[in-house]
């Protein structure tokens, strides 16, 4: 069974949440307003950084028109397989964007008969909104890593990927002996697309993702494969989708979008840190 994870906190007092119709609602009487694609804005204006923080919506649509295309289902694959390893547990995706990888999860969970409490957050209102007009049996959050809007204790598994992992948060919604599974970049990841955009490619120094010593790396494993663009729209939106649409100049970006096909490789760590008790 599938079922919304929903043990919120006020981002303003850190009092529980509670549901009331169509808005959760803490004993010191603040409320926030269940939107009406199904997610909750748990992020104060004081927290944001900017007016329109995380990815914006053009990214989204980019990520999204990209993931759909199934360029990264064997990154789904072997992120469902980790996660689904142990069995029924309240799982929370912390950078959730348009919610591809919560989603592929979800359907292995239902096939292999897996129970599942989810919570997905991100901080762009715009990511939260896709995900949660795909799937309504899910917890949606606006919200940051810095600052979950969770009670302690009340997660098995965090997944952070392609994310920036906040330790000390993610210590205290994780319950004694939680995982945090993380996927980030390995040194090949879209190597030919860096060597159309950058005049000169950095060497990427290899190093955990996290360094706090109460996450002790468990396992790790590197998924590698071709992926072969056959289309300027599917170079355009990687290119959209990742910060190599920031980083790169003008020039760069121009090459890119100029080509009609493209033969990338894709290298990512999938890591598996378990919380020290």
């Amino acid at each position: 069974m599938i079922k919304p994870l929903t043990d919120f906190i006020c981002p303003l007092d850190g009092k529980p949440l509670h549901l009331n119709e169509r808005s959760w609602r803490c004993d010191n009487n603040h409320s926030y307003d269940v939107a009406k694609q199904g997610y909750v804005n748990l992020l104060p204006v004081q927290n944001k950084r900017s007016k329109d923080p995380g990815d914006s919506k053009a990214m989204v649509q980019a990520r999204r028109e990209y993931l759909e295309q199934g360029y990264y289902q064997p990154l789904a694959q072997a992120l469902a397989n980790t996660v689904l390893a142990e069995g029924d547990q309240a799982l929370l995706d912390a950078g959730c964007g348009e919610g591809y990888y919560l989603r592929c999860i979800i359907e292995q969970a239902e096939q292999n008969g897996t129970d599942l409490s989810v919570a997905g957050l991100d901080i762009s209102k715009w990511a939260v909104q896709a995900a949660a007009k795909r799937d309504k049996r899910l917890s949606w959050m606006v919200a940051s890593n810095s600052s979950i809007p969770l009670a302690d204790n009340s997660v098995d598994t965090i997944l952070c990927v392609f994310g920036f992992p906040v330790a000390d948060e993610f210590k205290r919604v994780l319950k004694p002996g939680g995982r945090l599974i993380m996927m980030d970049p390995a040194a090949d990841h879209l190597k030919e697309l860096k060597t159309i955009i950058y005049s000169e490619i950095k060497t990427k120094n290899e190093t955990l993702p996290i360094a706090d010593p109460d996450f002790e790396l468990a396992s790790e494993q590197k998924v590698a494969f071709p992926v072969s663009l056959a289309s300027n729209q599917a170079i355009k939106d990687l290119l959209t989708m990742t910060p190599h649409l920031y980083r790169t100049s003008a020039e760069g970006r121009e090459r890119a979008e100029a080509l009609s096909s493209l033969k990338l490789t894709v290298d990512v760590w999938v890591r598996v840190f378990g919380l020290s008790t």
